[in-house]
């Protein structure tokens, strides 16, 4: 895998950025999270530019699928660009109707994306299934996770058709893939903001960004940010090998533990008050955090990956 995007994904980049320029951003993420609210705009901008169902019809690679997600991540959109451009053509042989919500029966809990969705993946063992849903009918969970939550029922779990054998693992294996680069974009995104921060905030005559003891521990995020992002753009590359997710996706998942409590740390108190637009991407790196049962879930799929064994 080159380290450069080739002239192709520089051109998907840029028009991509450009769309999320005029339909995302900290401020429009700010009103949507006030209201629960879902991105329509930004996912018919999406659809409209030929983004949303490229890696189905095969305009796009698995890399340039990785990309957008991680762009997207990072200009906070507030869409399923990861389940959609990432996880379902994985499992699923046909297009389905998107918002799409991921939700596993061995981790309940609010599901990103769940009260607007129009289909479910559910992960249950070895099998996925493929749930049609009405927008609405899971029931909005209120949150400051800063994504639309929605709770997912039981019985709504247990419904829908089987997507064939090997499904489950295969929607293990995309859906890891997702998260770990929708991470990189956050944190990304969460480290620009506070850089920017520490290079206007003055004490002694000094922008705090100018110390030696603030720059050590920016790099030490920094650090932890590109070793997130090359995991996961390797195993995109490779079509999301289990151990090659699985180490993303943990990996990941830890490092933004770190940028979380450093970020908010060096932008002092006013990182966690809602006219800074910090928030925006931190606490979406909590909900992350959270998914798919969080980093120990993808540390013991690593370990069954790479020695074998049923992770538990």
């Amino acid at each position: 895998m080159d380290f450069e995007p080739d002239d192709d994904q520089r051109e998907i980049l840029a028009a991509v950025e450009a769309l999320l320029a005029r339909h995302a951003g900290a401020t429009r993420a700010i009103a949507l999270a006030e209201q629960g609210g879902y991105d329509e705009a930004l996912d018919r901008a999406l659809a409209d530019a030929g983004f949303a169902d490229g890696a189905q019809s095969g305009d796009l690679s698995t890399l340039d699928s990785a990309l957008i997600v991680e762009a997207v991540a990072r200009a906070a959109g507030t869409c399923a660009i990861g389940a959609g451009l990432l996880v379902a053509p994985a499992v699923c042989a046909e297009p389905i109707a998107g918002p799409i919500a991921i939700a596993t029966t061995t981790a309940p809990g609010p599901v990103r994306y769940a009260h607007h969705a129009r289909s479910l993946l559910v992960l249950d063992g070895p099998d996925a299934r493929l749930v049609a849903l009405e927008p609405g009918a899971c029931p909005r969970v209120v949150s400051n996770f800063g994504y639309p939550m929605g709770a997912v029922t039981r019985a709504q779990m247990q419904g829908g058709r089987s997507l064939g054998p090997g499904s489950g693992e295969r929607l293990a294996r995309w859906w890891r893939l997702a998260l770990a680069l929708e991470c990189v974009g956050t944190m990304e995104a969460a480290l620009g903001q506070t850089v920017g921060y520490l290079k206007t905030r003055r004490q002694f005559d000094r922008a705090i960004g100018s110390f030696q003891a603030v720059q050590h521990r920016l790099a030490e995020c920094a650090i932890q940010l590109e070793a997130s992002r090359w995991l996961a753009r390797e195993a995109a590359h490779h079509a999301a090998p289990a151990e090659a997710v699985a180490s993303a996706a943990a990996y990941a998942l830890a490092a933004a533990g770190q940028v979380f409590a450093e970020t908010h740390q060096l932008s002092g108190a006013i990182g966690f008050t809602r006219e800074h637009d910090l928030h925006v991407w931190t606490m979406r790196l909590q909900a992350l955090r959270l998914e798919f049962g969080g980093d120990v879930a993808h540390r013991r799929a690593l370990v069954s990956a790479r020695w074998g064994g049923a992770p538990r």
